[in-house]
């Protein structure tokens, strides 16, 4: 079921569908593993994020929280507990929901509980350019970009490769500054064969 949910929050882009399957996902997880229900919780709060609901993003987070808060070494879900899901996804959710203030704390917390090398650093590190630009802080932006190529080019990162040009997009006003064009040459060059 939280497979499921993944596909429709993140593959077909139905965060109505999404939010259903991860209400179902964290009532049948509730009693056997905080982890799963912990993980369920987070992405409902997406869900309610990618739809503009604030109030039911902050609820879902603060169960996730409270969830991941009491997991143990007995919990069956133990393996693909990552002490950076939360601060991931809190930071795109509050992303989502345009308040850059909140998701650079989080995403940076993320950034710093996972190894430089994985590829989920360059999604972050793509959020993080894109709270960025948000901020309009260019600067920041950029060079969060030119880190998250980094990760892009040694892992291949698919996610963090969209979330790069979904940030580029986004500097398209400051196309003319050097930082940017930098990053657009960088960008076009991962795309040569």
């Amino acid at each position: 079921m939280l497979r499921k949910s993944y596909l429709a929050l993140y593959g077909t882009k139905q965060p109505n569908a999404g939010l259903v399957l991860t209400i179902r996902a964290a009532a049948v997880s509730h009693d056997d593993s905080h982890v799963i229900t912990g993980l369920a919780q987070l992405h409902r709060a997406e869900a309610h994020a990618m739809l503009g609901q604030a109030g039911g993003c902050s609820d879902a987070l603060g169960a996730a929280e409270a969830h991941f808060a009491a997991v143990d070494a007995r919990d069956p879900a133990t393996d693909i507990f990552c002490p950076s899901h939360y601060t991931r996804l809190a930071g795109s959710c509050w992303l989502s929901l345009n308040k850059p203030d909140q998701a650079v704390p989080a995403l940076e917390n993320a950034r710093q509980l996972i190894a430089a090398r994985r590829k989920s650093t360059a999604v972050i590190l793509g959020n993080l350019a894109l709270a960025s630009i948000l901020r309009r802080d260019v600067d920041a932006a950029t060079s969060y970009l030119h880190q998250a190529i980094d990760v892009i080019e040694r892992t291949r990162a698919g996610g963090g490769l969209n979330l790069a040009f979904a940030a580029a997009r986004q500097l398209r006003p400051w196309r003319n500054e050097p930082p940017v064009q930098d990053v657009n040459d960088r960008l076009l060059t991962l795309m040569s064969p």
